[in-house]
């Protein structure tokens, strides 16, 4: 029984009995409804234009609701319509005043219809929050199944008013919107928003007005929170990232750091060609740099002063057990070589004026100077501190969200497949618990006091879960940046995985990392991004005999010669799990001209036996212990414990 002060509160919002009866009623009913499509991406990675699109066509459920919805509908009228969906804005201001082939009361009337195919599986109240305030009367007579065949004069009607009054373009709008906004019921990005692609800021602008999200933060997007947190380590990796993929117009214009001061001060520092440094060229890429020698010595400074940085961090942080990483002491400046167990190897560049070979992590004056700019930058930018406060939001390490298990990266595991320990505040963390104390630790980094202990070790912690050893969101023994760029061997370029990437072919493994988070349902999966799936090479998505789906299938550009195919994509609905490998994307320019669209190849999972309803959903165990509340609280009414408001007939308190 709930307590009675409790039930107090609970009246409040129904404060008679039969208003507590009509929620019950209504609660329960919802439960009976299928549970809504959910639809999983993951390593996005600034793409920015395949990403909305994908998002714009439900990653293929708005064709398949067309079709469903007009069957006889001819393929080129199907894409036309899908294409109008997707971008209701470009579409119709392509057809103008003139409106679309065909006449307006036809397009209504297929966008009427593929709204009530979408609209079936939901309650009425869920259908009506979903429309526009400013329309949302006229789309809910619209969408009324009621005596529809009685009701098809005043239906003409509306669209025929509509079209009179000059607003036919703004209900199609409505309707294209309406549709999107039903065709996925919740969204999970499980990881890597940022990095190597053009705008990653596009994509969290495009999210943060996304109807239902969540996120499962990807070690690039850590990254950025730390970097937007202040720590000074996180700073350099970034901006180096941007640079490395000719990747600066995000961080310039949309995040408006300025980088004239790196530019100085590497044409001043560095007046070698640094041809290690040299940006990566992405074919089609748009923003390439127009000074490459330029580029290459901003890449080469700030990487320097990114070396010198995590060495400091490291010996600052021995729990991370990292002090291999700090590279600059592990070279002999006599001789410019590297020593890696008892081999050395010569750097590719022996121009360093900045370094002391006697105090090599110690920064110079002006590199002090322009990492603190950068810092302030980063810090300053509100644009990105609004999407890092998002990120913090809607997301976390890791999630159980109806029965499923998604994180980005791993559980860090041993070699023989046990859980793997690390010691952090005098604990003894590993599995769930390394993971919420990973989780804690990086809101402490953003969160924390200014100053304090707690945010310094939790801006420290962030640039560890970017890439320290064995850290459940990089999976690896340590990330081998200064190695890809100094050394010409390439034995020394290579990142060993966690074992987890052994073990998660094992179905007992992946059956005990499922139930040690709670998830034993009978459709229960491991969601897993991170590592891109080498479809060309034969590799498969499911993993342990389809208990951990990997959906990283190259959305980056930069994978898909690796991966052959350009990303993957996951639904759960109420029928089964299916996951969808997507063909590369031209351009948004070309999708909404010819009316293209992402070809895609669906494999099934699972089928279910029986269809999902809320019922067996998480929100169908809230909903299951609301209605329990209410029921005590409809007790209460009744013996009298809690008395009900009685209306004032007289109007005195009005």
């Amino acid at each position: 029984m709930k307590d009675l002060a409790y039930l107090k509160l609970l009246a409040g919002q129904y404060p008679t009995e039969a208003k507590a009866l009509a929620e019950m009623i209504r609660l329960q009913s919802v439960q009976r409804l299928p549970k809504g499509t959910e639809l999983f991406i993951s390593d996005v990675h600034g793409e920015d234009e395949a990403f909305t699109h994908i998002l714009n066509n439900a990653s293929g459920v708005i064709y398949e609701k067309i079709a469903t919805a007009l069957p006889d509908l001819p393929e080129e009228d199907r894409r036309a319509l899908a294409s109008l969906i997707y971008y209701p804005h470009e579409q119709l201001t392509r057809v103008g005043e003139d409106g679309p082939p065909g006449g307006w009361g036809r397009v209504l009337r297929r966008l009427l219809t593929v709204a009530r195919v979408t609209a079936a599986k939901y309650s009425g109240r869920y259908v009506r929050a979903a429309m526009p305030e400013d329309l949302g009367y006229i789309l809910e007579e619209l969408l009324s199944d009621h005596d529809r065949e009685n009701r098809a004069q005043y239906v003409s009607g509306i669209l025929e008013a509509a079209q009179q009054a000059g607003s036919a373009a703004d209900l199609a709008r409505a309707l294209c919107a309406l549709i999107k906004r039903l065709a996925v019921a919740r969204l999970h990005i499980v990881g890597d928003v940022y990095d190597r692609g053009p705008h990653a800021d596009v994509i969290m602008d495009s999210l943060m007005q996304y109807h239902s999200v969540d996120m499962e933060w990807g070690n690039h997007d850590i990254l950025w929170m730390g970097a937007a947190a202040g720590s000074a380590a996180c700073v350099a990796c970034a901006v180096r990232n941007c640079l490395q993929y000719d990747n600066m117009d995000m961080l310039e214009n949309s995040y408006g750091v300025n980088l004239l001061p790196l530019a100085i001060f590497a044409n001043r520092t560095y007046t070698d060609d640094a041809a290690a440094f040299a940006p990566r060229n992405l074919p089609g890429e748009l923003y390439l740099p127009e000074d490459p020698l330029l580029f290459a010595r901003m890449h080469k400074a700030i990487s320097v002063i990114q070396y010198k940085l995590e060495g400091q961090l490291v010996r600052r942080r021995p729990e991370y057990a990292m002090a291999d990483r700090d590279v600059l002491s592990r070279v002999n400046w006599q001789t410019y070589e590297m020593l890696i167990g008892d081999k050395r190897y010569p750097l590719r560049d022996r121009a360093f004026p900045t370094i002391d070979p006697e105090n090599p992590l110690q920064l110079t004056d002006a590199e002090y100077i322009l990492i603190g700019q950068l810092v302030d930058a980063f810090r300053r930018s509100e644009k990105l501190q609004q999407h890092v406060r998002f990120l913090y939001r809607v997301g976390n390490v890791y999630q159980t969200f109806n029965g499923n298990l998604l994180y980005h990266g791993c559980i860090p595991v041993n070699d023989d497949g046990s859980l793997m320990t690390f010691r952090f505040d005098g604990q003894e963390l590993a599995g769930r618990a390394l993971l919420d104390y990973c989780g804690q630790m990086a809101r402490l980094g953003y969160f924390a006091q200014e100053q304090s202990m707690e945010r310094k070790a939790g801006r420290d912690f962030l640039w560890f879960l970017w890439c320290g050893r064995h850290a459940p969101s990089f999976g690896r023994t340590h990330i081998a940046t200064f190695e890809r760029a100094l050394l010409d061997d390439q034995s020394t370029w290579k990142e060993p995985q966690n074992a987890y990437y052994r073990w998660y072919e094992d179905e007992q493994f992946v059956l005990g990392l499922l139930h040690h988070f709670g998830c034993d349902k009978p459709w229960s999966r491991i969601i897993n991004g991170h590592v891109p799936v080498k479809v060309g090479k034969g590799e498969d998505p499911r993993k342990a005999g389809g208990r951990l789906i990997v959906i990283d299938g190259g959305f980056c550009r930069a994978y898909q010669k690796k991966t052959g195919i350009a990303g993957y994509t996951m639904f759960f609905s109420s029928h089964g799990i299916r996951i969808a490998a997507h063909e590369p994307f031209t351009s948004r320019a070309e999708a909404i001209s010819g009316n293209l669209d992402i070809r895609s190849h669906s494999l099934i999972i699972e089928n279910l036996p029986e269809r999902l309803l809320i019922g067996d959903t998480d929100e169908g165990q809230a909903i299951a212990a609301r209605v329990e509340e209410l029921r005590q609280l409809v007790q209460a009414y009744r013996l009298g414990q809690i008395a009900q408001a009685v209306p004032d007939a007289q109007g005195i308190n009005a």
